[in-house]
């Protein structure tokens, strides 16, 4: 029978293993903090960099002090913060910055990456500051234009026909203006407005805005049936006004005055082939005696005659002298009577 180890040998070697475990803990702890103190100093002395995930900023060349939190060492804060990290090239566009970027901008610039602890995003999109002028707003104001100066007087009203792209106006400033004006269109029905959009005196973007016009224009109705030939007058004619695609006729004229060609329905629009100058009554006819006069400053002659033709006041006709037989040619008066023709 083998006899076991005894209580007390066995508690000795218990102590002995637990003194050298607490013996190597104490000497990683020791060599852990050592080199946290070996490596302060050099975190303290280099760059903390703080990137947040999206960013927007003034300018179009974003530099790494506008894009993230620079923490560190002044001379070297002052530094990088100056870095470009890229350019916006054109409205609305945004970039995209990661860490390798930043790293390898600083150590160009001579910052190792050894010396940047960087933090935050993973990479930064960023966008630049800037003012939308929404195709509304061109509209409202190529409106507002064609109310202070109208391409003619009868355009009674306008609608855009189209709606022009938004304009992106980068780092917007407070001298913005615009200016507005007529731009050349062959069709009558349209009109198109081109603004031009400035930075101080820069001209920085165009937009055009197409209107369609309604014209006022005037329109001859009849108010009662029109028999052919009768006249037409403000008792059975009314003009009236109304819209129109097309601006009115420059010769346009009242139908007042002038006669039915046909039998007209009431509400008849009139149209110029709807209507011919009123006939003058016929004065004289055919066969008809009338008397010839000549009158001049002093003295009267007056004869017989008989008509050769029917005539109207003011026409020319074949009158036969009923003493001598000649034929003279004479113009009738609005009394029936003829005067010799010279």
């Amino acid at each position: 029978m083998i006899a076991g180890k005894s209580p007390r040998t066995r508690q000795r070697k218990v102590a002995r293993v637990l003194v050298i475990c607490v013996t190597l803990t104490l000497a990683l702890v020791c060599r852990a903090s050592a080199n946290n103190q070996a490596g302060q100093p050099e975190k303290e002395s280099g760059l903390k960099v703080y990137l947040p995930r999206e960013v927007t900023v003034k300018d179009d060349c974003p530099s790494l002090g506008q894009v993230g939190i620079v923490r560190g060492r002044d001379s070297f804060v002052t530094k990088a913060s100056q870095i470009e990290l890229g350019r916006i090239s054109t409205p609305g566009q945004s970039i995209v910055i990661d860490r390798p970027t930043v790293l390898s901008r600083l150590a160009s610039n001579g910052i190792p990456a050894s010396m940047v602890t960087l933090t935050g995003a993973e990479e930064t999109t960023v966008r630049q500051q800037q003012r939308v002028i929404s195709s509304d707003q061109f509209i409202a104001l190529a409106s507002s234009f064609l109310e202070r100066h109208r391409p003619a007087t009868s355009v009674s009203q306008w609608s855009a026909t189209h709606k022009p792209e938004d304009f992106i106006v980068p780092a917007p400033g407070k001298d913005l203006r615009f200016s507005p004006r007529l731009s050349e269109s062959s069709a009558t029905s349209q009109v198109r407005v081109e603004i031009a959009v400035f930075a101080g005196d820069r001209k920085i973007g165009v937009r055009d805005v197409m209107f369609a016009l309604k014209y006022d224009c005037r329109q001859a109705v009849t108010k009662t049936d029109i028999a052919a030939g009768q006249m037409i007058g403000p008792e059975n004619v009314e003009i009236q006004t109304k819209q129109s695609d097309y601006p009115e006729p420059a010769d346009w004229q009242s139908p007042y005055g002038r006669a039915a060609k046909r039998r007209l329905a009431a509400n008849t629009v009139l149209r110029p082939d709807l209507m011919g100058p009123l006939e003058s009554p016929t004065v004289v006819k055919r066969n008809q005696s009338v008397v010839i006069r000549i009158e001049r400053p002093g003295f009267l002659i007056t004869a017989v005659g008989r008509a050769m033709q029917d005539g109207k006041a003011g026409e020319c006709i074949k009158v036969r002298n009923v003493d001598s037989q000649r034929i003279i040619l004479a113009t009738i008066n609005a009394d029936a009577s003829v005067e010799p023709a010279l």
